[in-house]
Order: C-alpha cells, then sequence, then structure tokens
C-alpha cells in the first residue's frame, strides 16, 4: 500500500483511539486500538520517543516512521531550553546523542537547532559493520510546538517530563497546549512525583495525567510481596511501569542489611485485577520489543505496550494468531 494511503488510513483509525483516551468511556475490556482491525484487540504499540530503534530518538523524522508504521499513540520525551521552549530530548547531556554537548538547560533553543540529533544513531550492516547514516543528514532537536504540528491532532501524544524543577517546564508546556489547542489528545508521565502538584494546578477537563509512578510502584511490590490490593487508582486513571524492571531487594537487619539484584516482572494477573478494582482503569506496559513479552502483555490483558521500534512490533502485532494461546495463570 502507498505510503500516503496507509497515512491516511492511520490518521481515519486513530480518531477513535483518540476519543477513547480522552474519555472515562473507554475502558480495560472495551479499549480500541486505532488499527483495531488489524490488531485484533491486542495491546496498543506506542512508539517511544518516536520510535528510538528505528530512527533518531524524538525527532520529526522518528514521528514520521512511527505514523507509516502503524503506532497507536506516540510517547515524546521534554526538557526546557534556556530560553524557555519546550523541545523534545531525553538524555542528562546532549553528546549521548547529538554532537554538541551540556544540558538542554544551559543552551538557547537556537543553539540547540544547529545540533545534530542523529550524531550517534548507529545501525549494524549486513557485514556487520556499524554505521553512522544521519552523520551525512542532520537531523534537527525539534520543539514540541513542531512535534504537535507534524502529529495528526487525533493520534494521541504522551509527553514524559524530564527536566527539573518542575513549575517552569510545567508552565511552558502547558503554554504550547493552550497555543496547539492540544490538551485533548495529550497525557503527562514524569517519574518526578513533582509533576503531579505542577499540573494539578490546571482544570481537570486539561491536564491529563498518569497516576503518579511513586504510587504504581507500591501498589505493585504489595501485590507481589504481601499479595494486598492497596488503594487501587481511580477511575479513568492512566497508569505505567516496566514490564520487566531490574530492581534490588534490600532486607533490613539490626545490624546492617542485605541487598539482592532482582529482575521483577510485576504485571502479573494479581496485580492487574487489583489496578482494575475501579472502571476504566488503563495500564501501560513499559520496554516490550519482542513477540513472546507482547503475547505475555496481551494475555495479562494490558492495554497498551511501550516499544522501541513500532516498525517491528507492527509484524509481530500483524503475525500474532488469534485466539491467543494464554496459560491459565496468565489471566
Amino acid at each position: 500500500m502507498p505510503i500516503r494511503s496507509r497515512l491516511a488510513r492511520t490518521f481515519a483509525l486513530a480518531a477513535s483511539l483518540a476519543a477513547c483516551l480522552t474519555s472515562a468511556g473507554c475502558g480495560p475490556g472495551s479499549i480500541s486500538p486505532a488499527h483495531a482491525d488489524d490488531s485484533r484487540g491486542l495491546p496498543m504499540i506506542v512508539a517511544h520517543r518516536g520510535g528510538t530503534a528505528d530512527y533518531p530518538e524524538n525527532t520529526l523524522i522518528a514521528i514520521q516512521g512511527a505514523l507509516e508504521n502503524h503506532a497507536d499513540a506516540i510517547w515524546l520525551t521534554v526538557q526546557l531550553t534556556r530560553d524557555g521552549i519546550p523541545v523534545l530530548y531525553r538524555p542528562a547531556d546532549l553528546s549521548t546523542n547529538t554532537d554538541g554537548r551540556g544540558a538542554v538547560a544551559t543552551l538557547d533553543f537556537a543553539d540547540l537547532e544547529r545540533l545534530n540529533a542523529g550524531w550517534n544513531f548507529a545501525r549494524i550492516d549486513a557485514g556487520g559493520t556499524k554505521r553512522y547514516p544521519y552523520r551525512d543528514q542532520p537531523v534537527r532537536i525539534p520543539s514540541l510546538a513542531e512535534a504537535l504540528r507534524a502529529i495528526p491532532p487525533a493520534m494521541p501524544v504522551m509527553l514524559d517530563m524530564k527536566a527539573t524543577p518542575a513549575e517552569p517546564q510545567t508552565a511552558a508546556v502547558a503554554r504550547v497546549l493552550d497555543e496547539e489547542n492540544a490538551w485533548q489528545r495529550v497525557l503527562i508521565y514524569s517519574t518526578d512525583a513533582a509533576y503531579q502538584t505542577t499540573f494539578a494546578a490546571y482544570p481537570k477537563a486539561q491536564a491529563r495525567l498518569f497516576e503518579s509512578r511513586d504510587a504504581t510502584r507500591a501498589r505493585l511490590a504489595a501485590a507481589a510481596l504481601s499479595h494486598t490490593c492497596e488503594d487501587a487508582p481511580q477511575t479513568g486513571v492512566w497508569t505505567a511501569f516496566e514490564f520487566a524492571r531490574k530492581m534490588e531487594l534490600v532486607e533490613t537487619f539490626t545490624l546492617g542489611e542485605a541487598r539482592s539484584a532482582v529482575t521483577a516482572r510485576l504485571w502479573t494477573p494479581e496485580a492487574v485485577k487489583c489496578f482494575r478494582t475501579n472502571a476504566d482503569v488503563r495500564i501501560l506496559a513499559i520496554g516490550i520489543d519482542n513477540a513472546d513479552d507482547y503475547r505475555a502483555a496481551a494475555c495479562l490483558g494490558v492495554n497498551a505496550v511501550l516499544a522501541d521500534s513500532p516498525q517491528k512490533m507492527r509484524a509481530i502485532r500483524a503475525s500474532m494468531a488469534q485466539p491467543l494461546q494464554c496459560a491459565a495463570s496468565a489471566r
């Protein structure tokens, strides 16, 4: 199918997801991905930073790739420039992804525009050699406003707030969402609980927030370790946590402590049941990039997965046999 036709179809189908995302009428049993006719009710595919494995992350070319690869929503990371412009960039230092260095907050937007956001993006060719295709084809760090204009209005966008302190970034992002009339298609996420407070100052009809990560983690831990369900999320809330997470278990003694490194899978049938005590609670599993994990997430009834490669996940979803073969304990 030609790219233009695929994109037109993507935008039309995404409208149903946008309505679902921004209302309380889309519960865990009825959530409808943007590509419902393709996915057969499988979890939504959310393009992590636009698709960090497919293209230079958090760039306009990554966003375009996510649309062409039928992502159902796009996750973008936001930081604030020295002159108060929200831009798309994740790492603490510009040298991680670009040909610059220093923190985003130390430069004006005009300075950032001169950097190549694809400088360190590498691919391995057929001969096993690492190539840097964008060193000769520079791509810019875009502003949040540019990104929103590049994404069809019907496509849901999840914004991960990375900068601190939270207050100035919240005010700057809110200003952009006002100017772009984008509140209704955006969900706000952050690992920093301060953003829950700063965005709470905006009317609930506008600011749509993921549950705080602290609350999600505490409930998952309680379900896993004490088999209790503590303070289930309120109706209509989105929650997010890694599908598998490297963690450290700390046991405290009178004379010291012991630590054990573990890779925890906290999304279990018991946990999902707890999170869905109230209606219309939606779950995003972070870090799913292979068929086995995607199938496991689907069997759990997870609503969405955050994936680094929409291109790869599109193929996995298309090849997923129906009905799903799930172990009895998976539901």
